[in-house]
């Protein structure tokens, strides 16, 4: 890595939804979403970031999607932790294919596809410029990969979460659903907590609030979102 372009987050958590992944044909992985994406991740790996990913299961099974329609929900929970391990070896090999060397660290064992995460072999592995990819979740039911980004974020001493969606960023409402939904560039933890924002769940806004740990959300179909956000340019919403 380089590390020659000035940027304000040096180290970034980037949280993808696994909806984001299916594009337009909504389950599954659509290849040019994907090769938007990993172009995208090439870009910030020549930039000297030092990049952890952490990926949805949504385009595969959602778990709670799955528990509302009367299955037991810590098992649909443990298939969705499996589907984002299905998003992330996918992932690793098209990163490779371009010459960008990654690891996918799980929090549920799988020896053979992957490494257990711990916690300090995952610091060591981004120091030596690799990318990593969190899969699993938390490894818990109830938890959702929201709360895994920011947990991990935390522990890897992230500067910034970023999470990539379907949307320019945060909205005062569903801007899909609601034409008078006003667009947020900038927000406080406080009032997406207080307005139910939805920027990510309530146990990753906590954390990310405790710690100090800024989020920007933007939109992952804008071409070089992600790198203009890590060099500090106004992209999206943050929340801090």
């Amino acid at each position: 890595m380089s590390g020659q372009i000035e940027v304000k987050y040096p180290k970034v958590l980037l949280k993808l939804s696994g909806e984001a992944l299916a594009g337009g044909q909504g389950f599954g992985i659509d290849p040019p979403v994907v090769e938007r994406l990993t172009e995208e991740v090439l870009t910030v790996h020549r930039m000297g970031v030092a990049l952890g990913m952490v990926i949805g299961g949504g385009n595969i099974v959602r778990g709670a999607a799955a528990s509302q329609q009367g299955m037991d929900r810590v098992s649909a929970d443990y298939m969705g932790m499996l589907a984002t391990i299905i998003n992330a070896l996918a992932i690793q090999d098209l990163l490779e294919k371009k010459g960008i060397e990654t690891r996918v660290m799980t929090a549920i064992r799988m020896d053979e596809l992957a490494e257990p995460y711990i916690r300090r072999r995952a610091v060591r592995h981004l120091e030596k410029g690799r990318v990593v990819i969190f899969a699993g979740g938390t490894g818990n039911p109830y938890f959702s990969t929201d709360t895994a980004a920011a947990l991990r974020a935390i522990e890897i001493e992230a500067d910034v979460v970023i999470k990539a969606t379907k949307v320019k960023g945060v909205y005062t409402a569903d801007p899909a659903t609601d034409p008078s939904a006003e667009f947020l560039p900038n927000i406080s933890f406080r009032e997406v907590v207080a307005q139910e924002l939805g920027v990510m769940d309530a146990p990753a806004v906590s954390l990310c609030r405790e710690n100090g740990l800024p989020i920007i959300v933007l939109d992952l179909e804008d071409h070089g979102s992600v790198s203009a956000a890590i060099r500090g340019e106004q992209v999206g919403t943050l929340v801090s």
